[in-house]
């Protein structure tokens, strides 16, 4: 089977000598769920962060279908699909916009764009908020529009930080439903939570 995300050997030491990551080693197989499992501080944002290329590595080196995530940036990153745990939205567009723009910035055309965005923000129950901005939503309308960002260039690897930080049961679930049809669909998920439950609920491996 085919490594979709591979890490090897990877250290990270930030300046002042703290060490967040010492020798760790991921292959990630094509097509499954793969889940990163522990408390807030154990490395598992710094681990994503390098391995989209966001992050620089001390040593070791981490790919993503081959491409090395620092070296081959933007053959590795098109790929992936990133939701971070941190919400982040500019406060002057639409949730509409937003996600033609994302799209656009991963050179879907115009048309293209508007028919991914279209399907995120039904898929998501976003549309009668379509142009809403971000202060004018909630907490859980934020999380859903920022792992609809994430998934509106269909890309093959999905990698989301805390998805579900801060949302309600019903949404944490309407989620957890939603990964599971997407990873049988044939996307590969790479999940970090500090919840067991949802560990076990989703991941076939939990690291």
């Amino acid at each position: 089977m085919k490594v979709a995300i591979e890490v090897n050997s990877l250290n990270k030491t930030y300046e002042g000598g703290h060490i967040a990551l010492k020798g760790i080693n991921l292959a990630i197989p094509e097509g499954s769920f793969y889940g990163l499992l522990g408390p807030n501080g154990a490395g598992k944002t710094t681990t994503i962060g390098i391995i989209t290329g966001l992050v620089n590595i001390t040593s070791g080196s981490a790919s993503i279908m081959g491409h090395d995530s620092i070296k081959e940036f933007r053959e590795a990153r098109k790929l992936i699909g990133l939701s971070p745990q941190e919400l982040n939205f500019d406060v002057f567009f639409s949730m509409e916009e937003l996600l033609e723009l994302q799209a656009g910035y991963y050179g879907l055309s115009k048309k293209e764009a508007k028919e991914r965005a279209e399907i995120m923000l039904e898929q998501f129950g976003l549309t009668e908020k379509r142009k809403s901005r971000s202060r004018e939503l909630s907490g859980g309308m934020k999380r859903r529009i920022q792992i609809a960002k994430a998934l509106v260039h269909d890309p093959p690897i999905v990698i989301l930080d805390e998805p579900t930080a801060g949302v309600d049961i019903e949404l944490r679930h309407m989620l957890w439903e939603y990964l599971k049809k997407i990873n049988k669909d044939g996307k590969t998920i790479l999940l970090t939570t500090h919840y067991i439950e949802e560990a076990e609920q989703l991941c076939e491996t939990v690291a």
